[in-house]
């Protein structure tokens, strides 16, 4: 599936997806991380995502997020990935 194939690809790289988000909290969120040292990569949401329920639970057998509530307007979130810019050296923080 192309969004987990693209996830584990910003992974290896040394990426961690924080979480999705749209405009007012999309900047804010940017910005903050910046702001306390990482590097930010936004990445657009896959369209045509669907699950069996509209609980947002992940779907184990597709291995991809539910995106129903997205329907339509999937061009105005971003997946926010963080990763600590280099020689920073943030450790392995669990809250970021």
């Amino acid at each position: 599936m192309i969004e987990v194939d693209r996830t584990e690809e910003l992974e290896k790289e040394g990426w961690k997806r924080q979480f999705v988000a749209n405009e007012p909290r999309l900047s804010e969120a940017s910005e903050m991380y910046t702001q306390l040292g990482y590097e930010v990569h936004l990445e657009s949401l896959p369209k045509e995502q669907k699950c069996d329920s509209c609980a947002g639970t992940k779907n184990q057998e597709k291995q991809s997020e539910c995106r129903i509530c997205f329907a339509g307007v999937e061009d105005q979130y971003k997946v926010i990935f963080t990763r600590p810019r280099k020689g920073m050296g943030r450790g392995n923080d669990a809250l970021f």
